[in-house]
């Protein structure tokens, strides 16, 4: 039997849909993940997503869906973490292409749904930004969920919309979210957390991160993105809901904007119509901004006092733990230097790592 689930925002979403699949439907059948290939800018330099023009190494699939396998690489200078992924989980890993907009992706759908027969097709999403208006303040990444949601409201076939981790994103708070929530379809454990546990180790998804952190029962307050945002981690964090897809695009109206769109461009532009701002857009002027900055050097002489500082400060906020990218923002270190960040601090204090995030002691600790 083949499931398929869409990863609504790309990213974390794609890691989630492993653990999704472990905790709901075991390891009986396998799952074709369809997925962006957007990645944040410490991975891929170039804003916005790629396309399947950007790889080398992709196997069709069907006519109109490729398969990203573990021998494919991005062309410089593109990055993905696509490849990589699709080597260490047990699932199919296929390239959602948004270049012909929302139509494009419909076209995309149905074509799997035709070739591959689904037993069930989810669309998943981590934190529920999918669920936003367009309005809130705290919005930050609309554009990709809501062409996932216009395009799987126009598939004909039964498509069951599921939110895990409400709030966890930073873009909506639970509170915001509770009344739209349908009914508990599972709450995470560490046990659903295994087949992903490897690939956390390198992913640079935060909400994903969390996800599995507080299905692990870790609770407190982690500090994520260059902005340090405040996410509580609750009971509720490890929670998936089922959300009625109508009432989810009746909500979306950036979602509802783009149907008929047949263009990245015209989705853009809709998105700044609709939300003020495009996400790209926001890509676009940090890529210029992080070409002019000059990382700190990498040095444990320096980096660990600095890191004493942020952790006394984070202390007074009531922060319990961070994520190693807002780390990496923090102690003024490029992207790139992430990795040897977080083995730097997990070799020299290896009792502050709750995996996959690290622990801020309270001062008496």
């Amino acid at each position: 039997m083949t499931r398929l689930i869409v990863a609504a925002g790309g990213g974390g979403d794609a890691v989630a849909a492993a653990m999704l699949h472990t905790a709901l439907y075991g390891d009986g059948d396998q799952a074709v993940i369809l997925t962006y290939a957007w990645d944040r800018l410490l991975i891929d330099p170039l804003p916005g997503p790629r396309g399947a023009d950007d790889f080398t190494g992709l196997e069709p699939l069907t006519p109109a869906v490729w398969k990203v396998p573990a021998e494919a690489r991005p062309i410089p200078p593109a990055g993905s973490t696509l490849p990589r992924l699709a080597a260490e989980l047990p699932h199919t890993v296929a390239l959602i292409d948004p270049r012909h907009g929302a139509e494009g992706v419909t076209r995309q759908l149905e074509d799997l749904v035709t070739r591959l027969r689904p037993v069930s097709i989810d669309l998943l999403d981590v934190g529920g930004d999918l669920l936003a208006r367009g309005d809130e303040p705290t919005l930050k990444s609309p554009l990709a969920d809501s062409l996932t949601l216009a395009a799987c409201c126009q598939v004909n076939a039964p498509v069951r919309l599921l939110v895990a981790g409400p709030g966890l994103d930073g873009e909506l708070l639970y509170e915001d979210l509770r009344g739209i929530l349908g009914p508990l379809v599972h709450t995470f454990t560490a046990t659903d957390t295994e087949p992903i546990s490897q690939v956390l180790e390198w992913h640079p998804s935060e909400a994903t991160g969390m996800l599995a952190a507080a299905a692990r029962g870790v609770r407190g307050t982690c500090e994520v993105r260059d902005a340090g945002l405040p996410i509580p981690l609750t009971d509720e964090s490890p929670t998936l809901h089922e959300v009625d897809l109508d009432e989810a695009v009746s909500r979306n109206e950036l979602a509802r904007a783009l149907m008929s769109t047949t263009t990245l461009d015209e989705a853009e532009a809709l998105s700044r119509e609709v939300c003020g701002f495009s996400e790209i857009d926001y890509e676009r002027n940090k890529a210029l901004w992080l070409k002019e900055q000059r990382p700190a050097k990498l040095d444990a002489e320096l980096v660990l006092p600095q890191l004493a500082q942020f952790e006394a400060e984070a202390r007074s906020r009531r922060v319990t733990h961070t994520t190693f990218r807002h780390l990496t923002e923090v102690l003024n270190l490029n992207g790139s230097q992430r990795d040897d960040l977080r083995r730097l601090l997990i070799e020299s204090r290896p009792e502050q790592f709750t995996a996959p995030l690290w622990h801020i002691p309270a001062g008496t600790e």
